[in-house]
């Protein structure tokens, strides 16, 4: 004879043992899909996991256009009116998922023909469940879910998926944000790509032919784009100007101030003024115009291949260096600061230049580079290198990346070389 106490006792322990299965899936549906960050992705695997584990073959996510406000099916089963991308109206108009959406709750009925504004979407469906999906309280979609039987969907049932539901949207929440930095992120990176390219058209596109003179240069920004430059300008009578700068900072911002530097200086070059007057010219300039805190080293130059002689005057920037056949050696000038601050005088300094002198300009992304042990490549170091008789522009930066290898490069490096031949 049956015990009815006992059998009472086991349905209840199977049932508590169901309820712990089900807790289970819930964990592990609710863990695989909050380690998806791509939208798209996410929705489709919550309605294969879901589908699985529930053993549900009909259920969708329709998600809130903020635009429209309009729900629209983003994932789920197809049925005749529950295509990808249909809409519907928040509110009765167009069913239980919009009535579900205007009053933020669920909405369940155990038999959708006694709903009087409950749309079709397949012919057998006779239960249908609509649970909001919100992130802090506003609402950011409906989860639906439908069954082919009358009160297919249990008391514990319904709780259990509104648990779930609420991990679905803070996985979607998750997920859209990671969407909106990336594609912030790709939005900076073309800007940047752009920016890039802007840049280096700026820079000289090949190296000018002045008689008796080989002249080479190069720039290597430290991010996409920086704040070195280095130029040539045509002054007529067979001189050419050289011009390399440095805006301090880095990045966009001292791309563009560089930009700015460039053409103010090449507008006071090509009136032929003396490169002292050059300077003197564009610092006024800058002083008025520049942001407060930054400021432009600069060194401006001009080749004479009828005299074989350079007139340079430096602002602030870092000694050029002369090769000669007893060496090297820095050249100084006696007045001349970083152009912007305050108001200067830029003294100038003409050199003679020998068949066989080279002279070196660059910035300070060269005798600052570190290697791993923190020392910086220095003076000694580009003297040593430049006066080697096979130093060049290329030579001279492949020093500095082998002198610096396995440290990230800090600052540009813009190197050009002017050699008599």
């Amino acid at each position: 004879m049956i015990n009815p106490a006992a059998l009472s006792e086991s349905f209840n322990d199977l049932d508590h043992v169901l309820r712990i299965e089900e807790l289970y899936l819930l964990q592990r549906v609710a863990q695989k899909i909050n380690s998806i960050l791509d939208l798209d992705a996410l929705l489709d695997q919550i309605v294969e996991d879901v589908a699985e584990t529930f053993g549900y073959t009909r259920l969708a996510v329709l998600l809130k256009d903020e635009d429209t406000d309009e729900l629209v099916i983003a994932a789920g089963w197809a049925g005749e009116l529950c295509l990808k991308g249909t809409r519907y109206q928040i509110g009765e108009k167009d069913g239980m998922s919009g009535h579900a959406a205007a009053t933020a709750s669920t909405f369940y009925a155990p038999d959708v023909q006694k709903v009087p504004f409950y749309i079709a979407g397949e012919e057998d469906t006779r239960s249908e469940l609509d649970i909001p999906l919100k992130v802090r309280g506003d609402l950011i979609g409906i989860f639906n879910l439908q069954q082919t039987c009358v009160d297919g969907f249990t008391p514990e049932r319904i709780r259990l998926l509104e648990a779930l539901a609420g991990h679905v949207s803070t996985a979607i929440a998750n997920a859209r944000l990671y969407q909106r930095e990336r594609d912030e992120r790709d939005r900076m990176s073309k800007e940047l790509d752009e920016a890039r390219a802007i840049q280096s058209g700026l820079f000289p596109g090949e190296c000018p032919a002045v008689d008796g003179f080989e002249i080479t240069g190069i720039c290597i920004p430290c991010r996409e784009v920086g704040g070195d430059w280095f130029d040539y300008i045509q002054l007529g009578g067979g001189r050419i100007g050289i011009v390399l700068g440095d805006v301090s900072g880095k990045g966009s911002a001292a791309a563009f101030l560089m930009s700015s530097a460039r053409s103010i200086l090449r507008m006071n070059a090509q009136r032929f003024l003396s490169p002292g007057k050059v300077l003197a010219e564009v610092n006024k300039i800058l002083i008025a115009d520049f942001p407060s805190a930054r400021f432009v080293t600069l060194i401006y130059a001009v080749v004479d291949p009828a005299s074989r002689s350079v007139t340079f005057a430096n602002g602030g920037h870092v000694y050029p260096l002369i090769v000669e056949d007893n060496g090297a050696r820095f050249l100084e000038t006696e007045s001349g600061l970083p152009l912007g601050i305050m108001e200067s005088e830029y003294s100038e300094r003409r050199i003679d230049m020998p068949v066989g002198s080279k002279l070196f300009l660059y910035t300070d992304g060269i005798t600052e580079a570190v290697n791993t042990a923190g020392d910086e490549y220095g003076d000694e170091r580009i003297m040593a290198h430049a006066a080697k008789p096979e130093a060049s522009v290329s030579t001279l930066y492949a020093d500095v990346a082998r002198f610096s290898a396995g440290v990230a490069v800090a600052d540009d490096i813009t190197v050009v070389m002017l050699g008599s031949i």
